[in-house]
């Protein structure tokens, strides 16, 4: 008998026991100050030269590149191994789910990759390590080394919206799955929010891990509010089993 599709949608809430914090929910860095908000608001960062100085000044202090996967992020891996099929979609820009084992075509990063640079003129990607070698090095705002354009993340800046292709792919794997995992994440933010109701329409079994109340839970199967990274691995065990 095939094992039933698994899609989990992951937020902010997965990633903090491996010490990073929740820069852009309703009550996160980028909301609570207006000046750091600017520096990941493209309108800000492609019009100022001192917001995008003070933007790279903040990844260099940035603690997302220096995190590793926590127990929950290897027990989605896990739940893969065992051959059940999975699909993250997440609205993280850490990279830890790769990082933790699971495969570059199984997880769609809704709002990119803090791993990455890509030119706002030409496109060129390249590694955000070396970008920030640049400006260790002194570049205190680093061009794109192929046409001179202005580098950024390569993650979705407030201002800009998601990559269409992207979303579709999230939109036609929540049609698809069989169970629908909501995890750290409060469900506030659109599109990405959306999918859970999607799923639970499509006949999905929703279930919905986070600390606090979600706009979703009333169509939920099951809520958990225990701590993510003991619920999560035990929830996955018993898909897996």
């Amino acid at each position: 008998m095939s094992k039933p599709l698994v899609a989990l949608l992951s937020g902010a809430g997965i990633s903090t026991d491996s010490g990073i914090p929740d820069y852009r929910g309703p009550n996160g860095l980028w909301r609570r100050d207006p000046e750091a908000e600017k520096l990941v608001t493209y309108e800000y960062y492609m019009g100022d030269p001192e917001i995008r100085r003070r933007s790279w000044q903040m990844r260099r202090e940035n603690r997302t590149l220096r995190a590793r996967p926590n127990a929950a992020h290897h027990a989605v891996v896990e739940l893969e191994r065992s051959g059940v099929p999975v699909r993250v979609i997440t609205q993280n820009v850490d990279g830890l789910h790769q990082l933790a084992g699971m495969p570059d075509r199984k997880v769609l990063e809704l709002h990119g990759s803090a791993r990455s640079v890509v030119c706002a003129g030409c496109g060129a990607r390249g590694p955000m390590e070396e970008a920030l070698a640049r400006v260790e090095a002194g570049e205190p705002d680093p061009a794109c080394t192929t046409c001179g354009g202005v580098l950024k993340s390569a993650t979705v800046m407030f201002g800009e919206r998601l990559d269409p292709e992207v979303l579709g792919d999230a939109v036609a794997i929540t049609k698809a799955c069989e169970v629908f995992i909501a995890v750290g994440t409060s469900l506030q933010v659109q599109p990405a929010a959306g999918l859970a109701g999607l799923a639970a329409d499509f006949g999905a079994r929703l279930v919905i891990v986070n600390a606090e109340p979600t706009p979703y839970d009333d169509r939920a199967a099951e809520v958990v509010r225990e701590p993510i990274g003991t619920a999560l691995p035990e929830l996955l065990r018993g898909l897996a089993g």
